[in-house]
């Protein structure tokens, strides 16, 4: 049997990665967490995920640079990023899409969204 693949939900908010952790373990993924984007870079220097939900506004590291970061390290360029954002400004969105992010959702998200992205960008 393969391993089980991760996903790593950054977000500030508690509640919303307790939705989305839910959400990405019943699509058959090892659901971890963190609550800023420094806190996400730490963990995937130690465990590269296969896929984050990220989100966009937090302190510390905000997913932008977070995802800036993380596309510099060995291996950053392998997880499928997407960012969970309310931001609906679409050249924020271009940005995010250009500094590495494969897709974006908009919050608030529920299953069958994350599922469906999931699908296009091929994790499921």
């Amino acid at each position: 049997m393969s391993e089980p693949r991760t996903c790593l939900v950054v977000d500030d908010s508690r509640v919303m990665r307790k939705v989305a952790l839910r959400i990405v373990e019943q699509l058959n993924f090892e659901g971890v967490e963190a609550c800023d984007g420094l806190e996400a870079l730490t963990y995937c220097r130690a465990a590269m995920p296969d896929a984050i939900l990220l989100d966009w506004g937090m302190p510390v590291m905000d997913g932008l640079e977070f995802l800036r970061q993380l596309r510099k390290e060995p291996g950053g360029q392998k997880p499928v990023v997407v960012f969970c954002t309310a931001e609906t400004n679409p050249a924020k969105i271009r940005t995010a899409l250009d500094f590495g992010a494969n897709e974006y959702i908009m919050k608030p998200f529920d299953g069958d969204i994350i599922a469906s992205k999931f699908e296009e960008v091929g994790l499921i």
